[in-house]
């Protein structure tokens, strides 16, 4: 949905007609609306997650992005060629 946005907003500034991608992103909220109130029916009734939140758990449980951040600090640790403590 948001590419679509995003899609809506450029033509938009651009004068362009946006109608095609408006009505796909109704019809995508629409479906999402469904989903949730079929959810909902099921039992489900803990709070969802905003787009930014699921994305930052997303990133952050990654295992690639876990791994970047410890490379991270290692390389930190590490005294780089040439900045030793070598006397002249």
């Amino acid at each position: 949905m948001t590419l679509i946005e995003a899609s809506i907003r450029d033509q938009v500034n651009r004068d362009l007609d946006c109608s095609e991608a408006s009505y796909r992103l109704m019809a995508m909220r629409a479906e999402v609306t469904e989903l949730i109130g079929r959810w909902k029916a099921a039992g489900g009734g803990e709070r969802l997650p905003t787009v930014r939140e699921r994305l930052s758990r997303s990133y952050a449980d990654h295992p690639i992005a876990m791994a970047k951040a410890d490379k991270t600090k290692a390389d930190k640790a590490k005294p780089k060629p040439g900045h030793g403590n070598a006397r002249a």
